[in-house]
């Protein structure tokens, strides 16, 4: 659906009703008001619900797209509507995790119902003074492991399309899908 003059939407703020009271029984003035009150009523009907319109969860279809790109969801338009109003509502908080193991696992099992694992490197150390090493030996690549979840079997394409999309430049990622879950279920 577009915005655009809809003959059966009436005015919220009819002009006519606002003429000063010498136009009020002009029958010319009343019926050239009510013209442009078809063509103003879309644009009053749009802004008293604007709210609406930039809520992920009430927006019209159409304006989801033009809301996505606000927060830079990158919607594919072959997902279900449902999911592309959780990823447009997600969106800021994918991409405070952008970047990151637990963003990575979060935006596979949303966007693509599969369970993800992430093998990252040794791991991280505090230290107050600089130059100290880091634990264990640098991960030449990041290994993402994946396995059916709510959407099936796994897809493995559009699983690697979204690892490339949201993995880091200067990290190189490989995607795995093993036969078996791991052990532990996760």
């Amino acid at each position: 659906m577009t915005r655009a003059a809809l003959p059966e939407l009436p005015s919220s703020h009819p002009l006519g009703d606002m003429l000063p009271a010498l136009y009020a029984a002009d029958d010319f003035a009343q019926r050239f008001t009510a013209g442009l009150d078809a063509v103003l009523s879309a644009v009053l009907s749009t802004l008293d619900n604007l709210a609406a319109y930039l809520d992920p969860t009430l927006a019209p279809e159409d304006f989801l797209a033009w809301l996505s790109s606000w927060v830079a969801a990158g919607l594919d338009p072959a997902w279900p509507e449902p999911l592309r109003r959780a990823l447009v509502r997600r969106a800021v908080e994918l991409h405070r995790k952008r970047g990151t193991v637990r963003g990575l696992v979060e935006r596979l099992e949303l966007s693509l119902g599969v369970r993800a694992e992430v093998a990252d490197g040794p791991g991280v150390r505090w230290s107050g003074s600089p130059d100290t090493p880091l634990p264990g030996a640098a991960a030449e690549v990041v290994v993402v492991r994946v396995w059916a979840g709510s959407s099936g079997p796994v897809d493995r394409e559009r699983v690697e399309a979204l690892v490339e999309a949201v993995c880091p430049v200067h990290v190189r990622c490989a995607v795995e899908v093993p036969d078996a879950p791991p052990a532990g279920g996760g």
